[in-house]
Parts: structure tokens; sequence; C-alpha cells
């Protein structure tokens, strides 16, 4: 899952990529709004964090213009404490839900978790195919009920292929998926993890199969 951080206070945008990505999410930082609306213009995000008072292009311009282009990424926006005009606007822009400065740390998480969840249509923490259930919150894999170790690139490849699960996944949107703007994520690497992950679920009845020319999709094995 990808997430674009558009905050000016730098230490705080550093602070909340850090936690994002410990949270096993590809995040991408920009620090005024014209920077925000071409991120938004040309690359596909998730969720957008988004400070309201951005210089350049503030936080509602941005949105309107996102909503207008219908992009329709989960938008939490940021607020000053006492800020219930800016809020409103944000909401009737289009934002999903608001959180005001300062804030917890463990609330930015589960909200985060929550909007993505929404997106995917999932109203669950945990997402399962066949005899493979994956844990959204506490990040970790089970199969038949039983602990799985999957490494954190394969478990993002995972993730991504079980919320379309059934449907062909282009090999792009998971690369865009996975990595961040400064990150350089080959398709060669999209293919080894892919490889790896279908050795792993092999024991069971989820395997991953190919789309050739196209990209992946969740299957049930054959019995």
């Amino acid at each position: 899952m990808r997430i674009l951080v558009a905050e000016d206070n730098q230490t705080l945008a550093s602070g909340l990529a850090t936690v994002l990505r410990n949270a096993g999410y590809a995040v991408d930082v920009v620090s005024d709004g014209v920077s925000a609306d071409a991120a938004l213009s040309t690359a596909d995000f998730d969720l957008v964090v988004l400070d309201l008072n951005l210089p350049e292009m503030d936080g509602l311009d941005v949105l309107r213009a996102m909503r207008a282009r219908r992009n329709d990424a989960a938008v939490l926006i940021l607020t000053a404490r006492g800020a219930m005009d800016q809020r409103v606007k944000g909401l009737d822009l289009g934002a999903d839900d608001y959180m005001t400065k300062p804030f917890d740390v463990p609330e930015l998480e589960a909200r985060v978790r929550v909007l993505l969840r929404r997106r995917s249509g999932l109203h669950d923490a945990r997402i399962s195919f066949g005899e493979i259930v994956l844990d959204t919150v506490s990040r970790t894999v089970s199969a038949r009920g039983a602990p799985l170790d999957v490494p954190a690139r394969e478990m993002d490849v995972l993730e991504t292929l079980l919320m379309k699960a059934g449907q062909v996944v282009a090999k792009q949107a998971i690369i865009e998926s996975l990595a961040a703007f400064d990150e350089d994520l080959s398709s060669n690497a999209v293919e080894q993890y892919v490889s790896r992950l279908r050795r792993r679920l092999a024991p069971f009845d989820v395997t991953v199969k190919t789309a050739r020319g196209i990209g992946y999709y969740l299957d049930k094995a054959a019995g």
C-alpha cells in the first residue's frame, strides 16, 4: 500500500514517514501543495495524509484538485487544534477523516488502517483466501492456523494480491504499491518476490499464477 505524506513541518513529516514505513507501507513525502498536487497527478496512492496549511498551494486546494480529477485515494487531513472551519471544508470537499495536531501515533496508525481497509472494501483487519490469512494490524501471516514466516517484501506482494484475490494485478501496479519515488524497484525484483512467495505457499491451497505479459493473481491450487 502506498501513502503520500504532505506536510511542511520536516520533523513531523519525517516522523510520520518512519512510523508508516515501519508499518509496512511505501511512503512518499512532499513539503508543499504544488509538489503534492504534482505527485497526485502522476502516481497512484492508496492514502494521502494531508496537512491543510501547506505553502504555495494549501491543502484544501490540493484536495479540491484531486477530487476534480476523480482521484479516489483516501484522505486523512491534519489540522491545527481549533480549526473547525478547515475540518468542515475538508470533509465537504471529500476528505475521509481528520486529526488535530498534536495527535497520538497509535491513533494515527489505527485510522490509517481503517481508511485503507475501507478503500479496499474490507471490514476486518484480517484478509483470508483459502488456507492463508494475513493480519494487517500485526503484519503476520498464518496458514491452517499456524504462523507462516513471510519476509516483509513478500508480505507486501501477498497483501497486494489478497486485496484483489482472484483478479489479475498488473506488475506495474505491484511495483507502485511497494515502492516510493526514491526507491528503485525493478520488474525483475518483483518477479523474484513472487517466485519466493509461490514456493512459500506451495504446501497450501493457494498459489500465485502469472497472467503472461500482464501481472499476477491468487488462485486455489489444484488438489
